[in-house]
């Protein structure tokens, strides 16, 4: 499934789809059944997104996919759920915090691995605000979505952070160490009622 090929409606449906996950997940602890059948068509096609839940504009839960396993609405009522209740960088989400959240959505496409030689030549390919990026080595990975460069708008930082993410020192050689870049649709889900 490619992003751009997503409507209005099916915003609006992946929209609806995250703010019903989360809801239900802090409400009833559970991820959100959802038929894809029922949706529209891209939504019960196999996707990856990740789900990403602010508070008053700070990061409060962010839970994804990098490939895609699973029909897209089911992709996004588990990664809800997750963000709200899973994420282990927080504690779970509680329903007293719903209508302070803010809720997204990330719709991937398939990774794509970037070749390159070395990490200046790595920098020069990089495509700011408009890849993804996920770096894998032994130990193991970490990604960026394309809209972390809004807060890391400089190529060398931006890897710089994505290394320690990913568990490595921001000055580790990238030898060894596989790249992958994707693109994204971002959706805002809004917010959630009380």
């Amino acid at each position: 499934m490619v992003p751009g090929d997503l409507t209005e409606a099916d915003e609006a449906a992946i929209a609806r789809l995250a703010r019903r996950g989360v809801e239900y997940a802090v409400r009833k602890g559970r991820v959100f059944e959802v038929n894809p059948l029922q949706l529209p068509a891209i939504l019960a096609a196999d996707g990856a997104c990740f789900v990403t839940l602010k508070q008053d504009g700070e990061l409060r839960g962010c839970i994804g996919s990098l490939e895609a396993r699973r029909p897209l609405a089911r992709d996004i009522a588990y990664n809800a759920w997750a963000a709200a209740r899973h994420d282990p960088r927080f504690t779970p989400v509680v329903p007293a915090e719903l209508p302070r959240l803010r809720v997204s959505v990330s719709v991937l496409t398939p990774p794509e691995p970037l070749p390159f030689d070395d990490e200046e030549d790595l920098l020069r390919r990089l495509r700011p605000g408009v890849d993804g990026l996920i770096l894998a080595h032994a130990r193991g990975r970490g990604t960026f979505l394309p809209e972390v460069w809004a807060e890391l708008p400089d190529p060398r930082r931006f890897l710089a952070h994505l290394k320690r993410k990913a568990g490595l020192p921001p000055d580790h050689s990238l030898r060894g160490v596989a790249v992958s870049r994707y693109r994204s649709r971002h959706v805002e889900a809004g917010g959630l009622a009380n």
